[in-house]
């Protein structure tokens, strides 16, 4: 009876000592950002910005705006790259843009997710709104904002 009884402690020690790793493991996981429902499952989610091509002139972004543009309607949203830097522009009203840098204020990531109505950043999903705040860390620091003109179908962008 006691070699019955220590091959049964013995595996009930070997399953408890899997066990525990396992739970030992899946918190690591999480840790990472690799849980279901946390920000990494909304990084997944959240479409990719459009990129659209901007021409520097002096200390301005120059952005063309036609009928086939990400901004021709208003709460469209898209990445302006350009020789002067990369911007994420939303369209707030007929006439109003709005543009913040691309740069998330987290970690420098560049911010390419856009879910509808905010800015997503692919390294650790914090979301801004398209005023450039914070709606959910880990970043704590809002957007840097660039000031805009639109006049016949051009976006101008100051920086």
């Amino acid at each position: 009876m006691s070699d019955a009884k220590e091959i049964s402690r013995r595996n009930f020690c070997l399953h408890a000592c899997q066990a525990a790793s396992c739970v030992a493991l899946g918190s690591l996981i999480e840790a990472c950002g690799g849980g279901g429902s946390g920000p990494s499952a909304l990084q997944l989610t959240a479409p990719q910005l459009a990129v659209i091509n901007g021409n520097t002139s002096g200390n301005s972004v120059v952005v063309q705006i036609d009928s086939s543009s990400p901004l021709a309607a208003v709460g469209g949203a898209a990445m302006v790259r350009s020789s002067g830097g990369s911007f994420l522009v939303s369209r707030t009203a007929q006439e109003t843009f709005t543009a913040l840098t691309s740069t998330c204020t987290h970690e420098a990531c560049t911010i390419t997710g856009f879910d509808n109505t905010n800015y997503v950043c692919p390294c650790h999903g914090s979301m801004f709104t398209t005023a450039g705040r914070v709606v959910m860390g880990p970043a704590t620091a809002p957007l840097r904002t660039f000031a805009t003109q639109f006049s016949n179908n051009v976006l101008t962008i100051s920086i």
